[in-house]
């Protein structure tokens, strides 16, 4: 079984599609309420409905870059039909945003290959708060459940916390974890993690990282050593850098996915934490804006709402 075949078979069952719907309900909520009253008393799209639309996009999160590529994209619609009924909106709308996203990204995570790479190395970022030890114990969960044999490194040694929530989660998940002394150094940490997961024969390896935002050059350098290391054991490692955004700080994830985009190799994206928030519209803007693949979204708290990003489900999701 490839790596990621266990989710291609999950994801089309009715519960994974109830479990995105539930958590994307505070999005949904705020975003129609806003939308209603952006069309209120007006029964054609006019300059003024464009605007609240604006309005809208933008207070949701999307971002003011991808919104006005949307407007301007339902405006060359409004220009070829002067007539264009409010009640046709929502539909339009819905088929912009995901024409958008499709454009700007097409690498859906259904089409990932596991190929030859074994053991397959994914190194986690991201700042402290944003549910990175959870996404990577879930993570790990959903990789044993296919039948992989999983690893992972505490390399994140500045903080005792984050040393004993993962081996907190490879005790609860069946995993094992390497992990050192509080302070040692995290490039030692993800040597000996592949180094012991080349002897064992393991599958994935799943590095944690500080979570700490310092200076740019700090952060690179030391993402820079802990990357070089590894390859060391395992050439062409990471094969993933998974950044993990909280979907509800808004504004503030946009920030980070720059700061980190700037700082190393992003090719993956996991945005946590949709079920407890409105502002699920900053996985559009994201996805748009640094043309990474959204790989996995988080929907809520059981150890099984980790869900690999469909474009066109998670926009049919909330437009329903």
């Amino acid at each position: 079984m490839g790596l990621f075949d266990f989710f291609k078979k999950k994801e089309t069952a009715p519960e994974a599609q109830e479990a995105l719907d539930k958590g994307l309900e505070k999005t949904k909520d705020g975003f129609f309420n806003k939308i209603t009253k952006a069309v209120a008393g007006k029964s054609s799209v006019d300059d003024e409905v464009l605007d609240n639309l604006e309005e809208v996009l933008v207070t949701s999160d999307v971002g003011v870059s991808t919104t006005l590529k949307i407007i301007k994209r339902i405006e060359e619609r409004v220009a070829k039909d002067k007539y264009l009924n409010t009640s046709e909106l929502n539909f339009i709308l819905r088929d912009e945003i995901q024409l958008l996203l499709s454009e700007n990204n097409s690498n859906d995570f259904r089409q990932f290959e596991y190929g030859d790479h074994k053991p397959y190395v994914i190194m986690v970022v991201g700042v402290n708060g944003v549910g990175k030890t959870t996404t990577i114990g879930k993570l790990a969960h959903k990789l044993k459940e296919s039948g992989l044999k999983v690893v992972l490194g505490a390399a994140d040694t500045f903080r005792a916390a984050a040393v004993d929530q993962i081996k907190l989660w490879g005790e609860r998940v069946g995993v094992r974890v390497v992990a050192q002394a509080m302070g040692s150094d995290p490039a030692s940490v993800a040597f000996d993690t592949l180094q012991s997961a080349v002897a064992s024969g393991e599958d994935v390896v799943i590095i944690d990282t500080a979570g700490r935002l310092h200076n740019k050059v700090g952060l690179m350098n030391e993402l820079g050593k802990i990357k070089q290391v590894m390859q060391k054991v395992v050439p062409g490692a990471p094969h993933e850098i998974l950044l993990v955004l909280d979907a509800s700080t808004g504004q503030n994830a946009f920030e980070q996915c720059k700061q980190f985009t700037e700082a190393t190799d992003v090719n993956a994206l996991a945005i946590t934490k949709l079920d407890g928030t409105a502002k699920g519209g900053v996985v559009i803007g994201i996805s748009d804006q640094f043309r990474i693949p959204v790989k996995y979204i988080g929907v809520g708290e059981k150890i099984g709402d980790l869900q690999l990003f469909d474009k066109k489900e998670f926009v049919n999701s909330l437009f329903k």
